[in-house]
């Protein structure tokens, strides 16, 4: 499906946070160093275009995590805090869309296509892309915007941030959402 500006698609910003930056709190290596220079590119775009913006924030009920209110990691990254007609969306959950009102202001705001980028590919991300599906929205998920931490299996076993990242992709493509790059996305017509 192609996506123009007609559409009016909404850009959801999914934890993009200070915080984020404790790759030791999440794992010991993250893929896509470009995420956040894709993430900026996109915002850029959307302002410029006047489409909606949407700022996904997560406030960790954990107070040991770098995301817990009150904690510097909480605070959005210096290149994305939300405009004064941009709405933040606080959240305790790996959904953007449990426990808030997301799904009802895009709705009010008829809107059917989210474009999602953000951090991590396979936490918030993948929930989040799930639900908008779910929920019947058309969605995009623009694969070089978002990024991933290594894991340890049950076993012990560690699969990588890079492997990480391509499964999940790989879970989402087609079934969740469209998969897209930055720069196919920025060209919106």
């Amino acid at each position: 499906m192609a996506l123009t500006k007609k559409d009016n698609p909404a850009l959801l910003l999914i934890d993009v946070q200070k915080g984020i930056h404790n790759p030791g709190y999440y794992g010991t290596e993250r893929n896509n160093p470009n995420a956040e220079k894709n993430i900026e590119a996109l915002l850029k775009k959307w302002r410029l275009e006047s489409l909606p913006i949407y700022h996904v924030k997560h406030c960790s009920s954990n107070p040991d995590s770098p995301l817990a209110k009150g904690k510097i990691g909480n605070e959005f990254q210096d290149f994305i805090v939300p405009q004064q007609n941009e709405p933040v969306i606080e959240k305790d959950v790996n959904s953007a869309f449990i426990g808030t009102d997301l799904r009802t202001q895009l709705e009010d705001a008829n809107i059917k296509n989210v474009v999602i980028v953000g951090l991590t590919t396979e936490h918030c991300v993948s929930t989040s892309t799930r639900m908008a599906s779910n929920y019947g929205f058309n969605t995009f998920l623009i694969e070089d915007a978002v990024a991933a931490f290594d894991k340890i299996s049950f076993s012990g076993k560690r699969y990588s941030a890079q492997m990480v990242h391509d499964i999940e992709i790989a879970n989402l493509k087609d079934e969740f959402a469209t998969v897209v790059l930055t720069e196919e996305i920025v060209k919106l017509s």
